[in-house]
């Protein structure tokens, strides 16, 4: 059987009656003696050249492995129990359909003479009445099989014991049910799928000459190593059986029965997947849709189609992700710029106030001591020329000498020299200057880091630093510099005397 199906060939009607009696014969003899067994393809022994076929009862002990071999038992027989001459008419007529069609007894089976149009219709009537998969409706006397198929070929074996052929028909207290078998019906029913019509051939060529020319037909050719053809061809046979008898187990639940066109739009719609457990009720058989060789291709095609459709949808996503990522940066990118630019504002701002202010109050010492110096003569207290001018000091009223400012804390000190007259106004308060030096709002302006310890001794006179001096530890001149002119230009209470305050960050 194996090396015809891969010759593409198959078995003629008489070669294949020839086979299949003799062992109906056998069989019903070992039946007979009370034996039970797995009967299939390969426990079949069988010469072409002289001899007969015969079962090897060692073989035909177990379930066999093999699909083909499997397809041809019985339902009943495929949960692990040997069968009986019923079931052993069911593998005889699997097998007689395998000889003659190269295909198996299952879901997507074509009628016999679909596949070989020389098989005649009373032997596709009695290979429906052997192939009905419910064992209760099912005929079990196999000589009245071998008889009937017999009387189709005579010549093809020799005659088999006489048996009464109605035993087909009824045995006992019930009918047989050709509705109940596996091979499709052959009436189109009005639920039945009408196969579309063949498209005509193309004409390649006329050839003749004068009023009798004839056409040339041209077939195409089929391919069969196109997969797209190949689901065609067998979504084609599983349409040919019209009868609701597949169940699909989800969640578990029941859902059907299915014919096998309402089953393959399940499945394309994705309500059942590879996963769902499917059952054929006719033989009973129960397993995943992927491990079903007539749906597998069909779920496989729809995870197919669900992955892509994810796969664009993930696509899609990942697309408008970045694109608000873009969008978001591009703001961020804008806002930060935003930032920066009034941060560059405010620090010109800050720094222009700052110089205004420090040539406000050198304006304002100036002023001071030069209308100091137009209302008061005389000299100078000090070690100071005639002449003005420097760090020099000029008495003030009051007996309270005005320094210069621009000087250190120290010079500022050093050049102060005040006869002290009990009736002055008393020295404003250490806190009165702290509240003003403590704040150290100033040091930020110079972008002092955390990590630097600063000290300052500030000489004020009449609301103003005179005299500055600034350490930082580490030291750094930069910094000194900048928080020495920061301080002058801070406006302290004012005092005609001077008070020298030292405060440390």
């Amino acid at each position: 059987m194996e090396a015809r199906r891969a010759a593409g060939d198959t078995f003629s009607v008489r070669e294949a009656i020839g086979i299949v009696v003799p062992l109906c014969t056998q069989l019903a003899g070992l039946h007979g003696q009370g034996k039970t067994l797995f009967v299939h393809p390969s426990s079949v022994r069988y010469t072409a050249r002289g001899g007969s076929p015969d079962v090897v009862e060692e073989r035909a002990q177990a379930v066999p492995p093999l699909p083909r071999d499997r397809a041809c038992l019985a339902p009943e027989e495929r949960k692990g129990t040997a069968g009986d001459a019923r079931a052993s008419v069911f593998t005889i007529g699997a097998i007689l359909y395998e000889l003659l069609t190269a295909g198996s007894v299952g879901p997507g089976m074509r009628r016999p003479s679909d596949v070989a149009p020389e098989v005649p219709h009373e032997l596709e009537v009695i290979l429906g009445k052997a192939l009905v998969a419910d064992p209760k409706h099912r005929p079990a006397d196999l000589g009245a099989l071998a008889q009937a198929l017999h009387h189709i070929a005579p010549q093809a074996s020799i005659a088999p014991p006489p048996a009464d052929e109605s035993h087909l028909d009824a045995d006992g207290d019930f009918e047989v049910d050709v509705r109940l078998s596996m091979i499709p019906p052959s009436e189109v029913g009005a639920n039945a799928i009408i196969p579309k019509a063949a498209p005509m051939p193309k004409i390649q060529s006329v050839s003749g000459d004068g009023p009798y020319q004839v056409a040339i037909r041209r077939e195409e050719p089929r391919r069969a190593n196109d997969p797209t053809q190949r689901l065609s061809d067998l979504k084609s046979a599983l349409e040919a059986d019209p009868r609701p008898r597949y169940v699909v187990i989800k969640d578990g639940m029941d859902h059907g029965p299915f014919s096998a066109v309402e089953l393959l739009q399940q499945i394309a719609s994705s309500q059942f997947t590879e996963t769902s457990v499917l059952r054929d009720v006719f033989s009973g058989e129960e397993r995943f849709i992927k491990d079903w060789d007539e749906f597998a291709p069909f779920a496989e095609q729809s995870k197919l189609n669900r992955d892509i459709v994810q796969e664009k949808k993930a696509f899609d996503a990942v697309v408008g992700a970045e694109k608000r990522g873009t969008q978001y940066k591009a703001l961020v990118g804008a806002a930060v710029l935003g930032v920066i630019a009034a941060g560059g504002a405010g620090w010109w701002m800050r720094e222009r106030s700052n110089q205004d202010r420090v040539l406000e109050v050198h304006g304002q010492e100036v002023t001071s001591i030069d209308v100091d110096g137009g209302l008061r003569s005389g000299k100078l207290i000090g070690d100071v020329s005639p002449g003005g001018g420097g760090n020099g000091v000029r008495p003030a009223g009051g007996n309270y000498p005005q320094v210069a400012s621009g000087s250190s804390c120290e010079g500022a000190r050093l050049h102060y020299v005040e006869d002290y007259d009990k009736a002055a106004p008393p020295d404003l308060s250490a806190n009165s200057y702290g509240n003003v030096l403590n704040n150290g709002k100033y040091l930020a302006s110079c972008g002092v880091p955390s990590s630097m310890s600063v000290t300052i001794c500030a000489a004020v006179q009449n609301g103003r630093a005179v005299g500055v001096t600034v350490s930082t530890n580490p030291k750094d001149g930069k910094f000194s510099s900048c928080i020495a002119g920061q301080v002058r230009a801070l406006s302290f209470p004012s005092h005609p005397r001077l008070d020298v305050t030292t405060t440390s960050f």
